[in-house]
């Protein structure tokens, strides 16, 4: 008979909605610095620090930061899932710019844009923000 596996006590899944989720600069090797970091206090058996971080590329979190986006995120804040079309409505922008808003909030998992029937009138474009109601913290460490 075959052994299960034990389970690192460390290792358990940490559920909480005050979590800070953070938007970094940082290159492909302070991303992997960091999971190395991650893999050393698993393999000690430390209780592991929830860390909800994003790497991003210097270019794309100018892009991020940019006030049209920050007043998007914060519209999303809290909300389960927005209709592209009300958004356009309520952000008084054009479709066009808030779309491109969209596919950079989106390349970093800030959102997921799906699409849905819309009883008989074709389909309609949904906004799900994944950050809830975090606090999100920009860094930029020079």
């Amino acid at each position: 008979m075959k052994e299960k596996p034990k389970k690192n006590p460390a290792f358990k899944k940490v559920v909480n909605s005050q979590m800070t989720m953070n938007i970094q600069v940082g290159s492909l090797s302070d991303f992997f610095d960091s999971a190395r970091e991650t893999a050393r206090e698993l393999d000690r058996g430390d209780k592991l620090t929830p860390k909800h971080r994003i790497w991003a590329d210097p270019d794309d979190f100018r892009r991020i930061v940019k006030p049209e986006r920050v007043k998007l995120i914060r519209y999303l804040r809290g909300k389960e899932r927005v209709l592209f079309s009300d958004l356009v409505v309520a952000m008084h922008r054009p479709a066009e710019s808030i779309n491109k808003d969209l596919q950079i909030l989106s390349k970093y998992h800030l959102v997921h844009i799906s699409k849905e029937r819309d009883d008989g009138r074709g389909l309609r474009k949904v906004i799900k923000p994944t950050f809830g109601s975090q606090q999100i913290e920009f860094k930029v460490e020079i």
